[in-house]
């Protein structure tokens, strides 16, 4: 990963101990502005004060959590970024609640606990490997496909996989 000296990183956890933690390992791989946020709402305050690059968020916060924090930033009229990478961190996994989170336009799902690892892995996803933001009636994020991973082998939906199968026909 190259230098990350100008990365603005905005964490949201209502736990300080896990913002801590969160803090220490971004500021050991370089990264020059992090914020904090206890919950959601402050968040979004935060969002209109600084021009955060990434946001890492936690999944239970109260007043505001991080699945509506998530749906404010990609649908709110007055959004500061509706395209803001956001990385959802939880101890809860479940599958419906990784489901729900993709559906509302989270870009990554991080699980707790985290390592440095995981962490840096999922920052160079959102960095790196940015996935192209999608609009349809009822959704707006980063495409839920991983393109190139070969995974999903039922018949062409959109009109640019139509349009690729059509010049590898040829």
């Amino acid at each position: 990963m190259s230098t990350l000296k100008h990365l603005q990183v905005l964490l949201v956890d209502d736990n300080p101990h896990m913002r801590a933690i969160t803090a220490s390992v971004l500021r050991s791989i370089g990264v020059g502005g992090i914020w904090e946020a206890s919950d959601g709402a402050k968040a979004m305050e935060s969002l209109r004060e600084h021009a955060i690059d990434v946001a890492f968020v936690d999944l239970e916060m109260q007043p505001l959590g991080g699945l509506e924090f998530t749906r404010a930033v990609r649908t709110s009229p007055d959004s500061a970024n509706p395209y803001l990478p956001i990385i959802m961190m939880t101890g809860h996994t479940e599958e419906h609640r990784v489901i729900e989170a993709r559906d509302i336009g989270v870009t990554e799902f991080l699980a707790k606990p985290i390592t440095a690892r995981t962490l840096i892995d999922r920052l160079n996803s959102v960095i790196v490997k940015a996935r192209p933001f999608i609009k349809t009636e009822g959704f707006f994020g980063p495409d839920r496909r991983r393109v190139g991973d070969g995974s999903y082998k039922g018949a062409p939906r959109r009109a640019r996989d139509q349009s690729d199968d059509d010049a590898n026909a040829a």
